[in-house]
């Protein structure tokens, strides 16, 4: 079993920044995870991607946060993080850590708030 924690949201103003961070922990997770990522939901609508990184060190990003969000990772940690910088208000979402494995199984952390006011 897998459990991914999840840390650092919270209420900024626009153009601020934040640093998310979500740690793996488990007796299954003895190597790195092949591939962990952040997706959000804003409300009433649908878990989007924004950022996945695999443990080799590939990066993909959501168009709408390209260039002013950097996902990394600590494989030795199994921890994934997400920088935010020039956050805007359509940011406002809860952000879920994410960790997929080679053979399709993911987990999801429980979410953390983030919320970017005008």
């Amino acid at each position: 079993q897998v459990q991914l924690v999840e840390s650092g949201g919270g209420l900024v103003q626009a153009g601020g920044s934040l640093r998310l961070s979500c740690a793996a922990s488990g007796s299954t997770v003895s190597i790195p995870i092949p591939v962990m990522g952040w997706y959000r939901q804003a409300p009433g609508k649908q878990r989007d991607l924004v950022a996945t990184v695999a443990r080799t060190g590939i990066t993909n990003y959501a168009d709408s946060v390209k260039g002013r969000f950097t996902i990394s990772r600590d494989n030795g940690k199994n921890t994934v993080y997400l920088q935010m910088n020039s956050l805007k208000p359509e940011d406002t979402a809860v952000y879920y850590c994410n960790a997929r494995w080679y053979n399709g199984d993911t987990n999801w952390g429980q979410g953390t708030q983030v919320t970017v006011s005008s």
